[in-house]
C-alpha cells in the first residue's frame, strides 16, 4: 500500500509502494500527522493561501470541517496543554491527505458540486480514547460519525480517488507523537479537562474547507464550500 512521508516535505516523491510498518492496525488513524491545519481565519475561503510560492506547496491535499468556537477554541487550548509545540486548528477530516493528478481547481469543482447537495448535519464529540500502536489521543464522535463516513465515501472519487492505507475513522486528534511513557498521564489529563469543560460538545457542520500542505509543515486554505446550498428547502 501507499505510505505517506509528509513530514519530509517531498509530496508525490515521498509516496512509495511499501507495506505498512509491522504492528500497524487498519484502525489507526493516518488522517492526522505532524502538520496542523493552518488557521489564520478558521475556515475562511480562497485567499488564505496568501501568495505562497508554488515551490513551497506540496501535492498533498485534504478536506476538513473546522470546529467553531467556543468548542474549537477549547480544543485548541486543550491540545496545546497536552503538546505545547503545536499550533492547532480543531477540525474533523473528511478526506485524509492525498495527492492529486489534476489541478486542485478541477478537484475543487467536484467538491463544490457534492458539498452543495449535502445537507448540514450535527457532529457530537463524546469520549477521549487512545489509538493502539500510535498512541494517538483523540476524541470519539457520536452523532455525525455515520454522516462523515458517507460524505467521505461520496467525495473520495474521480479526481479525489486514492487508495487509502487505512479505513476512514472520523475523530478529533488531541495529541500525537508523544513518548509512550507519557500517554496514560496525558490521556488522564485530557479526560479531566474534558469533564470540566462546560461548553457545547456538538456543533453544526455547515462548511467544508479544501486545504493544501506546505514545506513548512502547515496547511493553507484553498476553497470553502457551504453545505446544502443546492438543496430545496
Amino acid at each position: 500500500m501507499l505510505i505517506w512521508a509528509l513530514r519530509y516535505g517531498q509530496g508525490l516523491l515521498a509516496l512509495s509502494k511499501q507495506a505498512p510498518p509491522e504492528g500497524w492496525s487498519e484502525r489507526i488513524p493516518w488522517v492526522e500527522h505532524v502538520c496542523d491545519m493552518s488557521s489564520q481565519n478558521n475556515g475562511a475561503s480562497g485567499g488564505a493561501s496568501g501568495g505562497l510560492p508554488a515551490e513551497d506547496r506540496l501535492n498533498v491535499f485534504a478536506l476538513v470541517i473546522y470546529i467553531p468556537d467556543p468548542l474549537g477554541q477549547f480544543l485548541d487550548d486543550l491540545r496545546r496543554e497536552l503538546v505545547p509545540a503545536y499550533k492547532p486548528c480543531a477540525h474533523v477530516s473528511v478526506l485524509p491527505p492525498r495527492p492529486l493528478a489534476v489541478d486542485w481547481r478541477l478537484a475543487s469543482v467536484q467538491l463544490r458540486e457534492l458539498a452543495e447537495v449535502w445537507r448540514p448535519f450535527d457532529i457530537e464529540l463524546t469520549e477521549i480514547s487512545v489509538f493502539p500502536v500510535t498512541d494517538v489521543i483523540y476524541l470519539e464522535l457520536g452523532t455525525g460519525a455515520e454522516e462523515l463516513r458517507e460524505m467521505h465515501t461520496a467525495m473520495a472519487s474521480k479526481s479525489l480517488a486514492f487508495e487509502e492505507p487505512f479505513a476512514y475513522y472520523p475523530h478529533v486528534t488531541l495529541a500525537q507523537e508523544i513518548p509512550h511513557e507519557r500517554v496514560e498521564e496525558l490521556r488522564d489529563k485530557a479526560r479531566r479537562l474534558w469533564r470540566e469543560y462546560q461548553g457545547p460538545r456538538r456543533f453544526r457542520a455547515t462548511q467544508a474547507v479544501f486545504v493544501q500542505s506546505t514545506m513548512s509543515n502547515c496547511w493553507i486554505d484553498l476553497a470553502e464550500y457551504s453545505l446544502g446550498l443546492a438543496v430545496v428547502r
